[in-house]
């Protein structure tokens, strides 16, 4: 069983749908790469509407600018792992933003093991 309870850090990263990492969506390598080092988990949220610091309007609504829509990933963990984490981030976002917010977890409690290819096992 997995237990996160206190003081964390979150570590939020915005980049582009189409932003990519040897042939793999930016965001999924960040994912493999956080299961990999043990983190308790990532959430990836892909954005309606948004620009960035070439004020680029991207959004859902009109087709024609739905291309790279923003995509946000959340990894919430201890400091100690979430700064162990941090190279790997920049080794693949070379465009986006990379934050670190101190956070309290008030609850988090993974009742589940899972084996090597992700199945639940209580």
């Amino acid at each position: 069983m997995t237990e996160l309870v206190g003081r964390a850090l979150r570590l939020t990263i915005t980049v582009g749908e189409d932003d990519t990492w040897h042939h793999r969506p930016v965001h999924s390598e960040i994912v493999i790469r956080a299961r990999e080092a043990g983190l308790a988990g990532a959430t990836v949220v892909r954005g309606l509407e948004g620009f960035g610091r070439r004020s680029i309007l991207h959004t859902s609504r009109l087709v024609s600018l739905s291309s790279d829509l923003p995509i946000v990933i959340t990894i919430v963990d201890e400091a100690n792992k979430i700064r162990t984490f941090l190279p790997h981030i920049d080794e693949v976002v070379k465009g986006g933003l990379v934050i670190l917010d101190d956070v309290e977890v008030v609850r988090y409690v993974g009742t589940y093991d899972r084996d090597d290819a992700g199945h639940a096992h209580p």
